[in-house]
């Protein structure tokens, strides 16, 4: 399993912590601390911190009943809409639009990115330009508590951890209501259906129809 192609490193003010390892479910218990740290070498000059731990870029607004909690990076020219909810350890990059009533938590969402309405995001990666509909989740924890397992084909991989919600990569489309299962991962280019139950690993440029109906985008669909 390649993630090397799966997200544009230069999308994102966190392109530091991707470094560390190959496998990015690695990366999610090292948020808070890799945060911290990039937030207080931010140039004082662009980044503001408005609250314990909150930096915000240039041209950010903030609706005055949206939540952020620290610590949380918010970079330039991005939107945080009416009731949204920005719990811990969360990076949110460029040109992104944070919307009604969505919820984020522990994940980095990279530049130019869209979850304007009713999302939660848990203990996930989101790569450049990825927009998900209404109502579109993505879990990060399974029912019996268990640790996260990244099913590959015949091989189990455990994560060793017990919330992972998923890594997303460039370009994708999540259709509104659709639901993204813990330890699942998108390559890039990839557009879902409404509807949908997402797991397991999804090839790029696919067309997710249903949980058993996946296609190439390059084949003729009926």
């Amino acid at each position: 399993m390649n993630l090397n192609n799966i997200i544009d490193l230069e999308r994102t003010i966190a392109k530091n912590i991707f470094e560390s390892s190959d496998n990015y479910w690695e990366i999610i218990p090292k948020i808070k601390d890799y945060l911290i740290t990039l937030g207080n070498s931010l140039n004082k000059d662009h980044y503001t911190m408005i609250n314990n731990n909150v930096w915000i870029g240039k041209n950010v607004t903030i609706d005055k009943s949206s939540t952020i909690i620290g610590p949380c990076i918010i970079d330039d020219n991005t939107i945080i809409g009416p009731s949204a909810y920005i719990r811990e350890n969360v990076i949110i990059g460029k040109n992104s639009i944070i919307g009604n009533s969505t919820e984020i938590k522990n994940s980095i969402i990279f530049d130019n990115c869209e979850l304007p309405h009713f999302n939660y995001v848990g203990d996930s990666i989101i790569g450049y330009h990825c927009h998900l509909g209404a109502g579109a989740i993505i879990s990060n924890l399974k029912n019996d508590k268990s640790n996260v397992l990244i099913k590959d084909n015949n091989k189990i991989i455990d994560t060793k951890l017990q919330k992972f919600g998923a890594i997303i990569g460039d370009n994708i489309d999540i259709g509104c209501n659709s639901v993204i299962f813990p330890g699942t991962i998108i390559y890039p280019n990839t557009s879902i259906y409404p509807l949908t139950r997402v797991r397991g690993i999804i090839k790029e440029d696919s067309i997710v129809k249903s949980e058993k109906e996946i296609v190439a985008k390059n084949k003729i669909c009926k």
